[in-house]
């Protein structure tokens, strides 16, 4: 069966509604580094934020069930059909990654 990596490829800040909406100072996400990459299957990998996976794991689930993101309604989005970018969607400090499947 197909895996899949996940990259960090980016963790972000909006510091203007940080400082409008947040108590506290607010710093890019402590859960990520950049370059972290796990690999799992449909399961949450160790150590993975919860919030992040739910947001991602659709993704996941469409790779590794032989979909992709550069056909039928998603023509001309991603150059590779086993890849997809998503992102959690902390809209404060949101993270994006790099979803690939991997064909073991």
């Amino acid at each position: 069966m197909p895996r899949c990596k996940i990259t960090v490829m980016k963790k972000t800040i909006n510091p203007e509604l940080a400082e409008e909406y947040c108590i506290n100072k607010v710093t890019p996400c402590p859960c990520f580094e950049v370059g972290q990459e796990f690999t799992c299957d449909l399961a949450k990998p160790g150590n993975f934020c919860d919030w992040a996976w739910r947001d991602i794991h659709p993704m996941v689930a469409a790779l590794l069930t032989g979909g992709n993101f550069s056909h039928g309604l998603f023509e001309g989005w991603m150059k590779d059909d086993r890849m997809m970018i998503g992102c959690c969607t902390d809209g404060v400090r949101p993270v994006i990654f790099r979803i690939e499947r991997i064909d073991e």
